[in-house]
């Protein structure tokens, strides 16, 4: 079956379906079946709706704090080769979240840097 037409609640067509499925009405659809040769009219409705839970997501290229330990030096050299820098004045070590993720540091996060 083809869609050849889409008609929106309020235009001509739709006001028997307006009034018997109300706020649930989304739309009216004609369709054809070319190789049946048969038309049909499909009404699209609401039948289950709920509220989206927003999930915060950090962006990949978000510079976070780390923290790592004076004596953990292979995991500083770690992090320097994958682009983080040392912030002498807040002693602490910035690198791109995406980075921090993929190296399993996640847990070492203090902070994030706003730009």
């Amino acid at each position: 079956m083809c869609i050849v037409k889409r008609v929106p609640p309020g235009r001509p067509g739709t006001k028997k379906w307006m009034e018997r499925y109300g706020d649930r009405f989304v739309c009216l659809r004609y369709c054809i079946d070319v190789e049946n040769n048969k038309r049909a009219k499909t009404v699209e409705i609401i039948v289950d709706e709920y509220e989206l839970k927003r999930v915060e997501r950090t962006p990949s290229n978000k510079i976070v704090h780390l923290r790592i330990e004076y004596g953990e030096i292979e995991l500083a050299r770690l992090v320097k080769g994958a682009g983080g820098r040392w912030n002498r004045a807040g002693r602490y070590w910035e690198l791109a979240y995406g980075e921090a993720r993929a190296l399993g540091l996640e847990d070492r996060i203090i902070g994030t840097n706003t730009f």
